[in-house]
């Protein structure tokens, strides 16, 4: 992000939008790079979509898939890694359920965007995560 770049808010970052905005992107990017394994590490055992994030995640760092998508994907993942939550991660049994249908609407408009690549590191890195 450069000096005179303003930083997003949360609801900014959130934004559809305002996903391909270039500060905006690059503040879920940098939200993302610091927060997703963290947060998958402690979640995977515990949400379905685990391995749709995953995947996603693969996918957004990938040089071959297009700005706008990766845009988007960050906004997606940026939702998810965030603890400012439409439905807070604490409350149990439907903590996620919000996260889960922002990377479903994701995966249902990008999914051409996720490569058999990205969903075959996810079951990989997916594996891992669930022997640790």
């Amino acid at each position: 992000m450069s000096v005179k770049a303003k930083p997003a808010t949360p609801e900014e970052a959130l934004d559809p939008a305002r996903a391909l905005v270039p500060s905006v992107q690059r503040v879920n990017e940098v939200r993302v790079q610091r927060g997703f394994w963290p947060k998958i590490r402690r979640t995977a055992s515990k949400i379905p979509f685990a391995g749709q994030a995953l995947s996603v995640w693969f996918a957004a760092r990938d040089p071959e898939t297009p700005a706008a998508a990766k845009g988007i994907m960050l906004g997606a993942l940026a939702y998810f890694v965030l603890p400012v939550d439409a439905i807070p991660d604490i409350f149990a049994g439907i903590g996620f359920t919000d996260d889960a249908a922002v990377i479903g609407a994701l995966i249902a408009t990008l999914g051409a965007n996720i490569r058999k690549r990205h969903r075959e590191q996810a079951a990989q890195a997916l594996e891992r995560l669930r022997q640790d």
